[in-house]
């Protein structure tokens, strides 16, 4: 059995029974390519000096996602943001963590009748050596991040996705199947608005404490 927390409370899985409902037969996955060379479109710097471009640490953009189902991407020192459909968020980004992170290449949309409700994400995240205070490759963790996806036309409060959960591929051998359960049972209605109390089997490599939870 495996364990995700959310938002203060738990989601048990398991292979045995899971968190199964019958609208599961007709979920589906497609794949999309997050890359920022080819296909996104970040935002103008026209008329802004170099030490202002400078200042800013990094730029927002929108990607090619499903039709109708933009991505948005944002980069700030050295830490990345995505949000998936409805509008490009406006002042702080939903998720994100406080370590240097960056992330994978390829979004896995989770689909209902051919609908995107919610997206895989891995996530790489630098934590650093306690003993030198700086990060190394052998303390990186890896997060798949759980997201909803905002449907066009979507008004009031639901205009920007956000996270709905987290696994630790370091202490899921089978962390995509279980990302795909969180996905397929909660994101459709949930979004995290406080730190969850572990990120499935933690591990030291895991991630420590994403940025703008309480």
């Amino acid at each position: 059995m495996k364990l995700v927390a959310l938002a203060g409370f738990a989601v048990f899985v398991s292979h045995a029974g899971g968190l199964a409902n019958p609208a599961m037969a007709q979920i589906a996955s497609s794949h999309t390519k997050l890359d920022t060379e080819k296909n996104c479109a970040f935002d103008p710097l026209e008329g802004m000096s170099e030490q202002e471009k400078d200042e800013l640490l990094g730029n927002a953009a929108v990607c090619e996602g499903l039709p109708n189902y933009p991505v948005y991407f944002a980069e700030s020192d050295l830490r990345q943001f995505v949000a998936y459909g409805g509008e490009k968020p406006e002042g702080a980004w939903p998720g994100g963590f406080g370590q240097f992170n960056h992330v994978g290449a390829t979004i896995e949309w989770r689909t209902r009748g051919g609908r995107p409700f919610a997206t895989i994400l891995r996530w790489f995240i630098e934590n650093a050596n306690p003993q030198t205070g700086s990060p190394e490759a052998a303390f990186t963790g890896q997060v798949l991040v759980i997201s909803t996806v905002v449907q066009p036309g979507a008004a009031g409060g639901s205009k920007t996705s956000c996270p709905a959960g987290y696994v630790d591929t370091r202490a899921n051998a089978d962390a995509n199947e279980l990302a795909r359960e969180v996905a397929d049972t909660i994101a459709a209605a949930f979004c995290l608005r406080r730190r969850p109390a572990a990120l499935s089997r933690e591990t030291r490599t895991a991630v420590r404490r994403p940025a703008g939870f309480a």
